[in-house]
């Protein structure tokens, strides 16, 4: 097959305008069919070049655990065209700690410090201390007069003192810290809101990490410091990622997911009808919502062949993880949501050295939350018209708002 290079098409960008609050931009399924690796433009780049826009499973999941494309902070094209100018964009290495951003081996050495702490069987062992929370969280709940917006009653109370009771977290600073990721993680901020939001956040971080050097404590952020290989630098950016994704990632998930259960009531019937189906549910909901909408990004370190596109070495690729989960290829009738469905090798979490490590906490949470919520309230409902709900299109993470609901 003759390589293509196509960079003189026309050039796209990434598509966020939803018709649907459960789907994704309706021009991915066109992309997928007819521009499968299409060219996008970047509004800053390292040495001006632009990239591609990827939208199918087989091609992303190839991207993702091919070594030959990197994640390197200082190579990687700015994805997100910010609301205000800059005089110069030159992207540093990514800071001592930040893994998520770098490449073996400097990333393979904290992510071996981390994964230990991951595994299934040690999110098995904390389900009771878990399930304990969300029992606690609910009872809150039972008491309060409904209608309730069930982000702050519910989601954020679980989210939070999960947060605690893993990474030692100190719970009256999460709800701070909380507010700071949810401006900085906006599409639209200002200048002005970057620069205090992420210095406030640096701040707290370092206070937070210089304790845990002075009394570690037996939770995660205290173990890693315990091993002695890491410096305070490291723990508060490694604590930046951990405690930023954990609030930017499962809240939205269990908020539009319980919106996604409620719109799909034939769904929701079976599950509390068969239990058991509860793992395949939260599959499928991860899956059909893919919350990453804004992609996965990668760089390629040399000349690859993709798809029969030639992708040139410092080209960006933007992998479009909501279309590569609607890709009839891979999955049949993949528009529709299903929670008997087997959604085997879906990339909501990533895939190769980059999937999420924090991904069998995540989905301990919505399994477990889900059930719970749901057994105690087995009437709840909407208390507002689907189409008042307010949604997060402007967020490198897709969710709601607020999510009024009632029971009774």
């Amino acid at each position: 097959m003759a390589l293509q290079q196509t960079n003189e098409q026309r050039k796209h960008v990434i598509p966020t305008d939803r018709t649907c609050p459960f789907d994704p931009d309706p021009e991915y399924r066109r992309l997928r069919e007819e521009e499968p690796i299409s060219p996008i433009e970047f509004v800053l780049a390292p040495g001006r070049k632009d990239g591609w826009l990827v939208t199918r499973h087989e091609d992303v999941r190839a991207i993702m655990a091919d070594p030959r494309f990197s994640h390197r902070n200082e190579l990687l094209a700015q994805v997100i065209s910010p609301r205000f100018e800059l005089e110069k964009y030159e992207p540093q290495p990514a800071a001592p700690g930040s893994f998520v951003l770098m490449d073996a081996p400097e990333h393979t050495r904290y992510r071996r410090l981390l994964t230990g702490f991951c595994t299934v069987r040690k999110i098995q062992e904390y389900e009771p201390t878990l399930a304990g929370i969300i029992d606690g969280v609910l009872d809150e709940m039972a008491g309060l007069e409904p209608p309730v917006d069930l982000l702050p009653v519910f989601v954020q109370k679980v989210v939070y003192r999960s947060l605690h009771s893993v990474l030692g977290v100190p719970e009256e600073d999460i709800a701070a810290l909380d507010e700071h990721f949810t401006v900085i993680t906006r599409l639209d901020y200002t200048l002005e809101e970057f620069v205090h939001h992420s210095t406030v956040l640096n701040e707290a971080l370092a206070r937070m990490v210089k304790g845990l050097f002075e009394q570690p404590g037996d939770k995660l952020l205290g173990k890693l410091v315990k091993t002695g290989e890491l410096t305070e630098e490291e723990v508060a950016n490694i604590a930046w990622i951990a405690i930023g994704g954990s609030l930017d990632t499962t809240p939205n998930m269990l908020g539009l997911g319980t919106f996604a259960l409620l719109e799909h009531p034939d769904q929701l019937k079976k599950i509390r009808e068969n239990p058991e189906l509860m793992d395949r549910a939260v599959e499928e909901l991860l899956r059909y919502l893919t919350i990453s909408h804004m992609g996965a990004s990668r760089v390629a370190l040399e000349d690859v062949e993709v798809g029969g596109t030639l992708i040139e070495a410092g080209q960006t690729v933007v992998l479009s993880l909501p279309a590569a989960n609607r890709d009839p290829d891979h999955f049949e009738d993949p528009e529709s949501f299903d929670v008997t469905r087997r959604s085997r090798r879906h990339v909501a979490f990533g895939f190769g050295i980059h999937q999420c490590l924090g991904q069998h906490l995540a989905r301990a949470t919505l399994r477990i939350g889900f059930q719970k919520l749901f057994d105690r309230f087995p009437d709840l409902r909407l208390a507002a018209a689907p189409e008042e709900i307010p949604l997060r299109d402007k967020a490198m993470h897709y969710g709601v708002y607020e999510l009024p609901v009632t029971w009774g």
